[in-house]
């Protein structure tokens, strides 16, 4: 037994009152005058004895009334550790799990009015003069500081869902931040959630002056259907032109799922694309031919049936189809008809030459592919622009001359970090070998068996490969055209020249065209259709779209913001983390008129996997400053929480049987009469 304030038990002293008024008797005797002998009959005999027993029963009643009463203020409690319990102010973080899946009814109301019911509780559980923070999914900033006990409840009754979500360890990491900024000795952080097992990352918590409490807060067991994700098989659409988009769709029920309806809304028409049938715990991928008859932005939707988790069963995506693709060929002197004319074959080309000697640098980021034809040497200027051009998403073919300055191209591809070309070899070579793997001459022919016409050289200049990948090949298995992914970009190298004279490469137009066209709309880079709202808090635009003092501006369906924005190079990073709430499409612009770009954001979907640890399995966990709450929820957490801090405390108990021993003294003196 141990005294939270032992100082009170001083005040035991005043037990010496009703002992010194019990023996020394204090009482005063009322003279009664009668002049008839009725009143005689109301005198009741009283015997020494009987009075005395009262009289030792009232004393005892007294003496047991303050000595309770005293022990109340002492506060004793049972310790449940050896350490006792915690004196002086403490810091508490709450951590309130308000994702979507917090949605989930338990047995009558939502886990997340369950979880604020809770966090109000443990509050109340403590001082008014301890210190608290209130933290959500959302990471706000307020919630980074600790704050009084009423604005603590304030803070909690404003808890709504989000779509954001967090480890648990980056959750711990803030609280324990948020906690380290306080004076308080004691440190306790509660994290009130329902764990699900793909964002639950039990940290090692190395401060053994933070205690961490996990409050697991179970669902009534749902089913849930989502739409996991959707890509094109082609990253650029072109006009007139079909594209397979691929979509899959995931089941994380235990039960198969049939008829399961999948549609897409394509800039606002619906279409109808079938039923899907999933079984139990597995993917499906459906395909959706999609054919594009106009050029600019365009808004797709995709859509399932389901009930009762409803946040992942659409997928808003966006994708822009440009009205034509710039290409810049750079050469010694005038274009290069073989060139020319294979480009003139697709009308979505346009071509703009210009001669080594008066390139435009600052013209290369409005084109898709840069050609370097029949160039003797690369100056080292034109090298680092180039090498920066493919870096930042670019692509570039080279077509060597016959006769070229090895050193210059040497060392324009050591900075590219390219492959290598050395020597000229007179030795006639046929192509044999053609990568239909490679996205530049994949879905290329309908017939991948068909005996068609490959090129042929009289010579050629003999490839070191470097990291790179092979598109075209010799009999002898030498490399005639060559891939480098460099930064966000690619670079292209043929062995040998782009003239009649040495190769057959540009007679071979089922080959060339659209070896051509693939290079200019390919890149390294990922080119993202959909974002993930709190996991693309940053997103890319031109930063030619600004121009004086204006500034993007982004709006949805139900809001318009201004992004934070940071300009590097010829790009514009926007910070949305906290402009985007909803899942749905977003334009950016400058003015209201001009649309410059087109987003669509979902939720994350993490939280479409409704798989959770339970208490048995979070007890495995448990160490020396990691505990579990194992109660239920309909459980006080007020007295649980102070029993915690302070062990099995007795001193509701002690001030009960204090108005006891009153009630017992007052009835003693009015009902025992002697």
């Amino acid at each position: 037994m141990q005294f939270l304030f032992p100082a009170f038990l001083f005040a035991l002293a005043a037990i010496a009152i009703p002992i010194i008024i019990h023996l020394f008797h204090f009482r005063r005797f009322k003279t009664v005058y009668f002049t008839n002998v009725r009143f005689l009959r109301e005198v009741k005999e009283e015997t020494s004895n009987r009075r005395k027993i009262r009289d030792l029963l009232v004393l005892l009643a007294r003496c047991l009334a303050i000595s309770m009463l005293v022990l109340a203020f002492a506060q004793p409690f049972l310790p449940r550790n050896t350490e006792g319990a915690k004196k002086g102010e403490q810091a508490v973080s709450i951590f309130l799990d308000n994702s979507f899946s917090m949605n989930a009814l338990s047995k009558d109301l939502p886990l997340l009015e369950k979880a604020k019911q809770k966090a109000r509780e443990i509050v109340q559980a403590y001082a008014n003069h301890d210190k608290f923070q209130i933290l959500t999914n959302d990471f706000e900033g307020r919630h980074q500081r600790l704050v009084s006990k009423e604005e603590a409840l304030t803070f909690i009754d404003e808890v709504k869902t989000t779509p954001s979500v967090q480890e648990l360890s980056k959750v711990i990491q803030r609280q324990q931040q948020a906690l380290n900024t306080g004076q308080a000795p004691n440190k306790t952080a509660f994290v009130l959630s329902d764990f699900q097992k793909n964002v639950t990352d039990i940290p090692n918590i190395k401060d053994t002056t933070l205690e961490v409490n996990l409050i697991p807060l179970a669902a009534v067991q749902e089913k849930n259907i989502a739409i996991d994700s959707a890509w094109f098989e082609s990253p650029v659409q072109m006009m007139g032109q079909t594209n397979p988009l691929v979509v899959r769709v995931t089941n994380y029920t235990n039960e198969n799922a049939e008829n399961v309806k999948l549609s897409l809304k394509l800039d606002g028409q619906d279409k109808p694309v079938g039923l899907l049938n999933i079984k139990a715990h597995s993917s499906v991928e459906d395909t959706i031919n999609i054919t594009i008859l106009r050029t600019g932005w365009h808004e797709a939707d995709l859509s399932i049936t389901d009930y009762p988790v409803q946040f992942d069963d659409h997928l808003f995506f966006t994708f822009n189809v440009p009205p034509q693709i710039n290409v810049l060929v750079i050469s010694d002197g005038g274009g290069n008809r073989f060139l020319e004319s294979a480009m003139a074959g697709v009308r979505s080309f346009k071509v703009v030459n210009q001669s080594s000697g008066n390139v435009q640098y600052s013209q290369f980021p409005q084109y898709q592919m840069i050609v370097l034809s029949n160039l003797v040497s690369v100056s080292s200027g034109l090298a680092a622009e180039l090498t920066q051009y493919i870096k930042n998403g670019g692509n570039v073919t080279v077509f060597p001359a016959p006769s070229v300055d090895l050193t210059s191209y040497t060392n324009f591809f050591n900075t590219a970090q390219a492959n290598i070309i050395n020597g000229f070899d007179n030795t006639p070579r046929e192509v044999a070998g053609i990568n239909l793997d490679e996205f530049v001459f994949r879905d290329v022919f309908t017939n991948k068996n068909v005996n068609m016409k490959l090129p042929s050289t009289t010579g050629n200049y003999r490839l070191t490969n470097r990291n790179g990948e092979n598109l075209l090949t010799y009999r002898d298995g030498s490399s005639f055209v060559t891939k480098n992914r460099i930064g966000q970009g690619n670079i292209y190298i043929c062995a040998a020249p782009l003239d009649d004279k040495v190769s057959t490469l540009a007679r071979s137009g089922e080959v060339f065209v659209p070896m051509l066209y693939k290079m200019a709309i390919s890149s390294a880079k990922e080119w993202k259709i959909g974002y993930t709202i709190g996991k693309d808090d940053f997103i890319e635009a031109d930063s030619k779209g600004i121009a004086g003092e204006k500034a993007y501006k982004m709006k949805g369906a139900k809001e318009e913001f201004i992004p934070e924005q940071r300009i590097v190079a010829a790009k514009a990073i926007l910070g949305v983390k906290e402009g985007i709430k909803e899942a749905g499409f977003y334009n950016l612009f400058t003015k209201p008129d001009s649309v410059l770009y087109k987003y669509g954001f979902n939720f994350d979907r993490r939280e479409s996997v409704l798989d959770y640890y339970d208490v048995k399995s979070l007890k495995t966990y448990e160490r020396k400053n990691l505990k579990v709450f194992d109660e239920t929820v309909e459980a006080n957490f007020t007295a649980i929480v102070g029993e915690h801090n302070q062990g099995v405390t007795f001193w509701r108990w002690c001030l009960i049987l204090a108005l006891l021993f009153l009630a017992i003294e007052v009835g003693l003196l009015r009902f025992w009469k002697v």
